[in-house]
């Protein structure tokens, strides 16, 4: 008879193998003789002082607010993680959300675990409770895994282990902090796709990643659509056999007009023709202002 394997843990030897661990869970009386070091008790909110460690730093205020309505009607399902810090004085781990929720609801006292834990165990222990949320962009996921890194001194085979998810999985995510300012900013208010991201990282100019970002934005640009521009990009020879007739065909007095409105305007500007003489004209900008004072060159 074959023996079956025991079911692997989602959270493989990370934050439970902390949390489980007779360093961090014990069951002697805590400081105040109140509570017992590894139960949940019902701590005052006024007590918890938030976690240094969080490497959230944006909650949505819809969703906030949500959970706090659910708080008010069915109370706190989850109780938040807490470490002791002295006398009657508590640190949040994890749960910052759940916390923040409360506070809106007007709670006085929350359930809480109470586990002991150094600094480092607690960085630790937030960034991996942090992963496995479900409402956290690649961008944040990036940054948690690069200060697992960085703060904790894990290896990505350390991660991998500790978090259960593939090498592959979790560099890719540590690659997107290499993206640009406005693509990561993008990635992050979910105005383009890890998919979209995972291509763009591809183009080795900086210039040509922003201009396919206003692409995929301005044109609701699928991912195989920014996948096709980027293998033109890197294959100079097959861009150049798939470039539109109009666009080689653009009539020099044409490409003299584009330079000087784009002089004018300061800003990018590109013109289409087709063979009939129909085209457009397209102006870009990046922000309000940027908009109002070209919007003032020609009033």
């Amino acid at each position: 008879m074959t023996s079956m394997k025991p079911k692997k843990n989602a959270l493989g030897r990370g934050l439970s193998a902390i949390l489980e661990s007779p360093e961090t869970d014990i069951t002697s009386k805590d400081i105040s003789g109140e509570f017992v070091v590894g139960a949940v008790a019902s701590i005052e909110i006024e007590k918890i002082e938030a976690n240094p460690f969080q490497p959230r730093n944006e909650f949505e205020e819809l969703a906030l607010q949500e959970l706090c309505d659910s708080i008010k009607q069915q109370g706190i399902i989850q109780p938040v993680t807490v470490r002791k810090l002295g006398y009657d004085k508590y640190q949040l781990i994890s749960g910052e959300r759940r916390l923040r929720a409360s506070k809106m609801a007007g709670l006085i006292e929350i359930p809480a675990y109470i586990r002991i834990a150094d600094d480092q165990q607690m960085l630790e222990m937030a960034l991996i409770e942090n992963i496995h949320r479900e409402d956290l962009n690649a961008i944040e996921i990036g940054i948690s895994y690069q200060r697992l890194m960085e703060e904790c001194s894990l290896s990505v085979n350390d991660m991998a282990e500790r978090i259960g998810q593939n090498r592959s999985t979790i560099t890719n995510y540590i690659r997107l902090l290499k993206l640009p300012p406005e693509i990561q900013v993008a990635i992050r208010d979910r105005q383009i796709t890890m998919g979209h991201a995972r291509a763009l990282i591809t183009v080795e100019s900086m210039e040509q990643q922003l201009m396919l970002l206003r692409d995929v934005i301005e044109k609701d640009l699928s991912v195989r659509d920014i996948e096709s521009r980027v293998k033109e990009i890197n294959q100079p020879a097959l861009r150049a056999f798939k470039q539109p007739v109009d666009k080689l065909l653009l009539p020099e007095k044409f490409v003299e007009a584009r330079n000087r409105l784009s002089e004018k305007t300061g800003t990018k500007i590109e013109i289409k023709r087709n063979q009939r003489g129909k085209g457009a004209i397209t102006i870009s900008f990046r922000s309000d202002d940027e908009f109002n004072r070209i919007l003032s060159l020609f009033q």
